[in-house]
């Protein structure tokens, strides 16, 4: 079935404009006054959730939170004047959790463009309500805890739509003591439910998902969109090194096992075996040294180490790279170290089917016999990492100024977010398209 996007240029300008706005307005939901904050199961969540299911509603979508606590909106598909509520869904979304002092952008870009795809693809059905033009329904998803930040753990609420969540994962606890369990309770949902999230393999199309690039490559290249071939793969560390706590006056170099410097060879080593891999980034973003003291030789240091790679055994590889050097550095310190892995999630490759039909949704923003559209891999992580777990992954980036992400200077243009929904909503129509 093929269906034209019956929508002019001030259409998708305003969509644009409503994107930044409420971009701003959710921006304003936050748990730290002067900075952006919002974390999993908290009144922040709750109030964001409310605001997004008030729009759903607008748009004629039905809404739920489920049982994970993320808010789905959906758009039924229609046989003539019924709704076919057991139609399968093409799934859209991002998420509206953040990091600790946020921009406005990372995750939430995604959910309202995905809505904003809603309002220029949906049609009047004869009993008054809206309904999709295709033989699947669409669903809208703000996914509740992509970032990790209040338990540690990311991807907690697509990984309960995606049906593998970990029971391990009850006993989590943020930094007051509260399990996750608890906090669950508190927020009104019911542990005992979780699996009701889960969706199968035959209730959804594919998944779809628009967000801002974390990195330069699309400034550098002048470029708004970009199909995205893959998520990169991660897996991070805890590092313990250990020497001895002596006297910083009375212990001479040629006595000390000095923990803190043995780190910090580590993360330099990390640095230059991660830079001479074009994959691979490597990255140490803790460091803690005890006892701490400015008189005493640091007699421990923990570190972290995350690692990201484009694929799986490249990056298992220079783990085992990293490992070797460690050895060796702590063997010419005196030094004895350990790591224990706290995070593992495999590389997860788009759909070439999504990743053709974002094409031609890019294409079509593009002046005739323009280049063809950047695609790049996706080193940041991302809910679709889950949902490739139950069905076909697609992404598109939109180009984000001086790269900076995760911060509160970063950026997208209302131009850019225009040709985003443009693209977003013509792929829709090419996957429609597809034979079947």
């Amino acid at each position: 079935m093929t269906v034209r996007l019956d929508a002019t240029p001030d259409q998708v300008a305003t969509a644009a404009r409503r994107v930044m706005a409420r971009c701003e307005e959710l921006a304003r939901v936050t748990s730290a006054p002067g900075r952006i904050e919002r974390v999993y199961l908290s009144p922040e969540h709750a109030r964001v959730n409310r605001l997004a299911a008030e729009w759903m509603r607008e748009l004629g979508m039905t809404t739920r939170q489920d049982a994970a606590g993320n808010q789905i909106g959906r758009l039924e598909a229609a046989t003539g004047a019924i709704p076919d509520r057991d139609a399968p869904a093409l799934l859209i979304g991002s998420h509206l959790d953040t990091v600790p002092d946020a921009g406005r952008y990372d995750g939430i870009v995604g959910v309202l463009m995905g809505l904003e795809v809603v309002r220029l693809l949906r049609v009047p059905a004869p009993d008054d309500a809206w309904r999709s033009p295709f033989p699947f329904a669409i669903e809208v998803a703000a996914f509740s805890d992509e970032e990790g930040t209040r338990f540690g753990k990311a991807l907690l609420g697509s990984s309960a739509l995606a049906g593998t969540w970990d029971d391990d994962w009850w006993r989590l606890t943020d930094a007051d003591g509260t399990t996750l369990r608890e906090a669950f309770l508190d927020f009104g949902l019911d542990p005992t439910r979780l699996g009701e999230a889960a969706r199968r393999p035959g209730d959804l199309v594919g998944y779809l998902e628009a967000h801002i690039e974390q990195g330069p490559e699309l400034d550098r290249r002048g470029e708004s969109l970009a199909v995205v071939s893959s998520i990169a793969g991660a897996r991070r560390f805890q590092l313990l090194v250990e020497g001895e706590a002596r006297h910083a006056g009375g212990t001479p170099y040629d006595m000390r096992r000095d923990a803190l410097l043995g780190a910090s060879e580590a993360a330099l080593a990390i640095e230059a075996i991660c830079r001479a891999e074009q994959h691979i980034i490597g990255t140490v973003g803790q460091l803690e040294v005890f006892p701490g003291a400015v008189n005493i030789v640091p007699g421990q240091a923990r570190l972290s180490v995350d690692l990201r790679g484009e694929f799986d055994g490249e990056r298992d590889r220079t783990w085992a790279a990293i490992s070797r050097e460690l050895d060796a550095i702590m063997g010419r310190r005196g030094l004895r170290w350990s790591g224990h892995q706290v995070h593992s999630a495999p590389a997860v490759f788009c759909a070439p089917i999504l990743q053709d039909v974002i094409r031609e949704g890019i294409v079509s923003t593009l002046p005739p016999g323009s280049d063809a559209p950047a695609t790049i891999f996706s080193r940041a992580g991302h809910d679709g990492m889950a949902l490739g777990a139950v069905t076909d992954v697609g992404m598109i980036f939109l180009r984000n100024p001086d790269g900076i992400s995760h911060h509160p200077d970063e950026a997208v243009s209302g131009a850019d977010v225009a040709l985003g929904i443009r693209a977003l909503a013509e792929s829709v129509l090419h996957l429609a398209a597809e034979p079947r």
